[in-house]
């Protein structure tokens, strides 16, 4: 029986030790189309930076070739983080991407820098407190609304004739979610990494939500991080190659993600605060066989009450990473498209 929520997905495009980083690049196309053909309803890319095991540093050239490889699924950014970028180069870039791929681009907007203080120095980053003016800007670019009397107001957009994707708010908290529902955004909570719960975000975003023209109602994502394997015991061993690069990526030790029998073999060496970082954020992560992944995802998914899940999935193997995508749309009655 067909879940009750849409299933999407967000790639980082990992760059697994012992493949190349075109070997990566590759592997995101296939990735979309397998998705596409699956009947996931959307895919998102993360920008991230100064990372060597993550090539996801500048989404939106990922989004046009997966854009152009694939037919009917939404491709997106999950998110841009808008802190690195003059709002003017946002709305360049994906009014073109719009104009491409008419109807089947969003626009996930997140506040994090997508990297370390160094990369932000690296980026010339604006902090935080500037995210609503640069939300703001890019708005009113969009809108062109700005005053008269404001210098942007003779700066023109350009592709003109056409106008942002839908735009949609990344957050894990109820003040980012009650933000979204004021300015009539999308909203997607990032379960995938945050200890909070998702249900009283939800709830705080539509009670703020004002309809916009993208999103008469309000609209909900939930963002898991899951492994799906034919069995829990082949999921559990899967999922050790994240569990220790991550510990080693908290305690500053950077490396492409490992395959799982090297990285059991240095979990013997973690030190105790890189084996609590495992235990505090392995807390998130759902691994076991597709039946019961589909199970907790769903469960999760209602106790949320969120319209769309979207998952991410760190396996070393990129075949069976799709492989993990796969068993899951089965799992939870996805018609392929």
């Amino acid at each position: 029986m067909p879940a009750s929520f849409k299933l999407s997905l967000q790639d980082l495009a990992p760059i697994a030790q012992g493949s190349s980083t075109a070997e990566a690049m590759a592997e995101t196309v296939k990735l979309a189309q397998a998705a596409d053909e699956l009947g996931y309803e959307r895919l998102w890319y993360a920008e991230h930076h100064g990372m060597p095991s993550i090539a996801s540093s500048v989404p939106e050239i990922l989004i046009g070739s997966a854009a152009a490889a694939t037919k009917g699924i939404r491709v997106g950014s999950g998110g841009v983080m808008l802190l690195n970028h003059a709002p003017l180069r946002i709305a360049e870039a994906y009014r073109t991407l719009e104009a491409l791929h008419p109807s089947r681009i969003d626009l996930g907007l997140g506040r994090a820098p997508g990297g370390d203080g160094y990369a932000m120095r690296a980026l010339r980053s604006g902090g935080g407190e500037e995210f609503s003016n640069y939300l703001a800007e890019l708005m009113a670019f969009d809108e062109d609304n700005f005053p008269s009397d404001h210098p942007f107001s003779r700066v023109p957009v350009s592709p003109g004739g056409v106008r942002l994707p839908p735009k949609w708010l990344l957050g894990s908290s109820g003040a980012s979610a009650e933000a979204a529902g004021q300015i009539g955004f999308g909203y997607a909570f990032a379960a995938h990494f945050s200890h909070t719960p998702a249900a009283p975000a939800f709830a705080s975003y539509r009670a703020a939500f004002e309809p916009s023209a993208d999103f008469p109602e309000p609209r909900t994502i939930l963002c898991l991080s899951v492994i799906a394997a034919p069995t829990d015991e082949e999921a559990k061993y899967l999922a050790t190659s994240q569990a220790v690069n991550w510990a080693l990526f908290v305690t500053g030790e950077q490396r492409r993600l490992t395959p799982p029998e090297e990285a059991i073999e240095r979990a013997k060496t973690l030190t105790p605060q890189q084996q609590q970082v495992i235990a505090h954020q392995g807390a998130l992560w759902m691994v076991g066989s597709a039946e019961r992944m589909a199970e907790e995802i769903t469960a999760k998914a209602r106790e949320a009450q969120a319209d769309e899940v979207m998952i991410t999935t760190t396996i070393h193997s990129y075949e069976l990473r799709r492989r993990s995508f796969a068993l899951l749309a089965e799992a939870l009655g996805v018609e392929p498209r």
